[in-house]
């Protein structure tokens, strides 16, 4: 367990603005769920969603980036959260997964060549004895974008992505676990990545631009 707890290369719960982002969010409650589920939504909504931003270089992975920066996708966010959560005192760690999105925006499919968003982070957190998911991802204003319900989590079950939209349409599936690990395992992560999108990986392809939130509103608008 106490890989969970200590601070790592990419779950930096030592760094000085992770620590402040903790110290400010995490609650007057002693109780870790209270402080758990605080620090849940202080990610998800404190730090925009933005999967144009993602790059090969492994320093943009780091919770301590994903906080100064403002704005990250799934798995530098689920990163943070770890870390902040390793600095309460709540074991965490991360897991990845394939998943299928039926709500990306026609650019970003585009983009990536496939309906598949490989390596999606998710965050595991160590409460009243049991192992819970937690998937800080999508911030509000990007749910209500895409008319998607925003996923609470109350600390006790699992918070993973609704299948479904609020108008019944097919949201999320996923499709393949990859496992859960103490820091981010970055030759699975890159290697996996440059396997489902080779295009990615060309210097000329990256960076990318763009705001899927600002995206999503223009798509849904002209529905």
């Amino acid at each position: 367990m106490q890989d969970y707890l200590k601070p790592a290369r990419f779950v930096d719960s030592d760094h000085p603005s992770v620590i402040e982002f903790a110290e400010r969010h995490r609650g007057a409650s002693e109780d870790p769920r209270a402080q758990a589920v605080a620090l849940y939504y202080a990610v998800r909504d404190g730090i925009r969603y933005n999967p144009y931003v993602f790059s090969l270089d492994p320093g943009t992975l780091l919770g301590s980036h994903a906080l100064r920066e403002g704005q990250s996708y799934c798995v530098p966010k689920a990163i943070l959260l770890a870390a902040c959560a390793r600095h309460c005192g709540i074991p965490a760690r991360i897991g990845l997964a394939d998943v299928k999105n039926h709500l990306a925006t026609p650019r970003l499919l585009a983009l990536l060549g496939s309906e598949v968003f490989a390596m999606h982070g998710y965050t595991e957190l160590f409460l009243d004895g049991r192992w819970v998911k937690a998937t800080p991802a999508f911030n509000l204003e990007l749910c209500d974008a895409f008319g998607v319900l925003p996923l609470a989590f109350d600390g006790r079950s699992d918070s993973v992505f609704h299948p479904f939209n609020r108008n019944g349409e097919r949201h999320m599936e996923y499709l393949r676990d990859h496992g859960h690990f103490a820091d981010l395992p970055e030759a699975l992560f890159f290697g996996h990545l440059r396997h489902c999108y080779p295009h990615l990986f060309d210097a000329a392809a990256l960076p990318l631009a763009g705001d899927l939130q600002g995206e999503a509103a223009s798509h849904d608008g002209n529905r």
